[in-house]
């Protein structure tokens, strides 16, 4: 996979305590990286040969080419 052209994502954090968690790709997946995020703090993720999914725990505005995605209980 060319790195430069994997999918990105940018998630903000609309409370405090938002949790960001990367799994890992192949046979069995796996945690491998977790984040968090405080009210108004933006993290930028990108899918990678070793990323295959992320996970957002909490209240976040996750942006992708497809569209903002609201998390978290409303």
């Amino acid at each position: 996979m060319d790195e430069l052209l994997a999918e990105y994502v940018v998630i903000k954090a609309l409370e405090d305590g938002v949790t960001i968690i990367g799994l890992t790709r192949g046979d069995a997946t796996r945690f491998h990286h977790s984040e968090k995020l405080d009210k108004g703090e933006v993290m930028i993720a990108q899918f990678t040969s070793n990323t295959s999914a992320i996970k957002v725990r909490g209240k976040a505005d996750i942006q992708t080419r497809h569209g903002v995605i609201k998390s978290g209980k409303e």
